[in-house]
């Protein structure tokens, strides 16, 4: 079990969907939960569940979008629990459901901002403090398109194919500040996300819209599987690990006692072999 008892963690879109279920299994955990999210409706939710669990969870009402309004909650988290050990960016839109061609580039760049700049405006807002206490755990979640192309979901590929190489440049950063940054891939999972892609239809595709349909009914990859990925790498167990993106579906219980080639779960594509060079 990775510990996280008494640990200061901040979620940002705690309110619903993954980063919820996060929050839900992290305060059940003994963690000192940090709920951001906009919506006072479902921060209050997202609390009132983990209080009546027993756990302990502080209501931040911010946009990720706003820097100034990142730093505020992270002072008052700061101010209430004394320090934040791990950062887990969850905030993310879907974005738009459609050919480039057919996409308005005005919500196409709202996408980019609320998935990428939402992580930056995070990351900076977190990085004193942990810089200064030299020890902190990023986590952000990638996603479908993280790593390969995703046909009709441009913004939502773009910006989870530029959060995975933006952790793997700050975790070179802040190594030297014993501050390990990943991405976590949480695989298939049934989210308002998933009710997005069916209700575009045939704009989405016939594979995203069967996948869709089959998460809805099964539930997708279960939250606990989601959960225990990410213990893992906020654990001190996860320490040797940092710049990497590790999928649910990935045998990572071996890689507790494993050295990792510098090149293994990142984004790079594998080298050209002597042949092919020829």
């Amino acid at each position: 079990m990775h510990k996280v008892k008494d640990k200061g963690v901040l979620i940002t879109g705690a309110g619903r969907g993954i980063g919820k279920r996060l929050a839900i299994g992290f305060a059940s955990r003994g963690a000192r939960v940090g709920l951001l999210a906009r919506s006072k409706a479902e921060l209050d939710l997202a609390d009132l569940e983990i209080e009546h669990a027993g756990g302990t969870s502080l209501r931040l009402r911010a946009s990720v979008c706003d820097f100034e309004q990142m730093a505020a909650a992270v002072d008052r988290m700061k101010t209430q629990y004394g320090t934040i050990d791990i950062l887990i960016c969850a905030a993310g839109l879907q974005g738009p459901i459609a050919p480039l061609a057919e996409t308005s580039p005005k919500v196409w760049a709202e996408t980019i901002e609320t998935n990428l700049i939402g992580v930056m405006h995070s990351c900076r807002a977190v990085l004193p403090h942990m810089i200064e206490k030299r020890s902190g755990k990023i986590i952000v979640i990638s996603g479908r398109g993280g790593a390969g192309p995703r046909p009709w979901f441009s913004a939502y590929a773009a910006s989870k194919a530029a959060v995975v190489r933006m952790v793997e440049t700050l975790a070179e950063e802040v190594r030297d500040h014993n501050i390990q940054v990943n991405a976590m891939a949480p695989g298939g999972t049934y989210t308002s996300m998933t009710d997005e892609i069916l209700k575009a239809g045939d704009r989405a595709g016939w594979k995203e819209n069967e996948e869709a349909q089959q998460v809805r009914l099964t539930g997708g990859i279960a939250p606990e599987k989601q959960i225990q990925l990410a213990l893992f790498l906020a654990s001190e167990a996860s320490n040797h690990i940092s710049g990497k993106l590790l999928h649910v579906n990935d045998d990572w219980k071996k890689l507790e006692h494993a050295n990792l080639s510098r090149d293994i779960y990142t984004l790079r594509r594998t080298q050209k072999t002597s042949k092919e060079d020829s």
